[in-house]
């Protein structure tokens, strides 16, 4: 028998598939896992679909055709400028970034999802063995990259309310003694984060970014979940503080806030930015305009009355959500989100393992959620407090993320409550 013609990757051998893409595959009628939205304006996106098509046959009648092209071509690495310039003006008046003053569309960088900004942040900014601070648990479609990367990721406990900066600034401290280095730069979804729902406070704001002036780091924000926060109201984001345009890359996503048409906006230092599209460019070379087109039209008319409307579902499903868990979940403790799509729950049980759980018990019942331990990177350490020390990185087994986004809240009710009642069997 001869041997393959080729080889894989290193990093091949030792990165499974993400979690939350490995439990897609299950069509369950309970479903809690991936983030999906499920709160979309379907009919908005229909009508925009039609009044852009007919629009398009008008231009080709009256020989404008060249117009229609364009919508099907190839467009700029960064985006189109008619989509970056709604973008902006948006983020200046909701968000209060400060962008240029004559062509605040030069400061946005469209992406194919904010996902690919992540990488492309990595991609260009991180060698290997360079040390990133996150919080812990975190998104893991930051983390595996990262470890795909080379980086090494130092996770920092996080409480209720997020990132806690006294345990960031300690971290960095015994970086610099441990590892022999600074870190390079600090990842956080401040608002309603990915996976524990956690919303941080002005203060803890403001002394994470004093915290990247004082040490000369970059903070990537990630704010996926900004617009999806249906308890007001809500703090300004991190950027708004980074007025000369820095030390912050805040990433937004019209995932969560329009529709899953896979396009992700940025503000980027100038420098990063450069770079950040040269990346762009041999990754995808550009993000489809037609799409842009279709969210231009969404974010400049429909936007401001379609998100209420959604914000309102996901507050109802929410709250089923948290009282079925406090009705019927065995002793543990959840997250309380302002917004966003995901509780957090961790069980007393340090030695319950939720991803056996899912495989043996819940799966079978028809539930998916998306056990924790995907929420630790796989290699990298824990900043222990107690300790003022580096550990391997922890991985606790006893954690789960439940997702409420998708999910009609009269499912909700009976599948969580289902989940309740195996836990507690299990666990009791």
């Amino acid at each position: 028998m001869t041997r393959d013609p080729y080889d894989f990757a290193a990093w091949t051998s030792f990165i499974p598939e993400s979690e939350i893409r490995r439990l897609l595959k299950y069509n369950v009628p309970y479903y809690f896992g991936g983030g999906k939205p499920g709160a979309l304006p379907v009919e908005i996106f229909a009508k925009i679909l039609i009044d852009l098509g007919q629009e398009q046959l008008d231009q080709i009648r009256k020989g404008n055709e060249a117009r229609v092209i364009d919508d099907l071509n190839y467009g700029p690495t960064g985006g189109k400028p008619f989509f970056r310039k709604t973008l902006a003006e948006r983020l200046m008046k909701y968000d209060h970034i400060t962008l240029d003053k004559d062509n605040p569309e030069d400061d946005i960088t469209i992406t194919t999802g904010s996902q690919q900004a992540l990488y492309a942040i990595l991609d260009t900014c991180i060698d290997k063995d360079d040390v990133i601070l996150t919080t812990s648990p975190a998104y893991l479609g930051f983390l595996t990259p990262a470890v795909k990367l080379g980086a090494r990721i130092v996770t920092v406990p996080t409480d209720l309310q997020g990132a806690i900066p006294e345990h960031f600034e300690a971290a960095i401290k015994i970086c610099e003694k441990e590892l022999g280095r600074k870190p390079e730069m600090m990842y956080l979804v401040p608002d309603s984060d990915n996976p524990k729902g956690t919303t941080m406070p002005k203060q803890r704001r403001e002394a994470i970014f004093d915290l990247a002036m004082e040490h000369n780091m970059i903070i990537v924000e990630d704010g996926a979940y900004r617009e999806i926060q249906f308890r007001q109201p809500t703090e300004k984001p991190i950027k708004a503080l980074d007025e000369d345009n820095k030390y912050v890359a805040y990433l937004r996503t019209t995932s969560k806030e329009a529709a899953v048409l896979r396009i992700g906006y940025s503000v980027f230092p100038p420098k990063m930015r450069e770079q950040i599209c040269k990346d762009k460019g041999y990754l995808d070379l550009c993000s489809p305009t037609l799409l842009q087109r279709i969210l231009d039209i969404y974010y400049r008319k429909y936007i401001d009355k379609a998100l209420p409307k959604g914000l309102k579902i996901y507050k109802r499903r929410y709250e089923t959500m948290a009282k079925a868990i406090d009705e019927t979940f065995p002793a543990g403790k959840r997250t309380d989100p302002t917004g966003g799509f995901f509780i957090w729950w961790e069980s007393d049980d340090s030695t319950f393992d939720t991803k056996q759980f899912l495989e043996q018990t819940a799966l079978p019942n028809d539930i998916i959620y998306v056990p924790g331990i995907a929420f630790y990177p796989l290699r990298g350490f824990t900043y222990r407090t107690d300790e003022n020390m580096l550990v391997d990185v922890e991985r606790p087994t006893n954690t789960m993320r439940i997702s409420y986004s998708f999910t009609s809240s009269d499912i909700i009710e009976k599948g969580v409550r289902r989940l309740g009642k195996l836990l507690t069997e299990k666990l009791s």
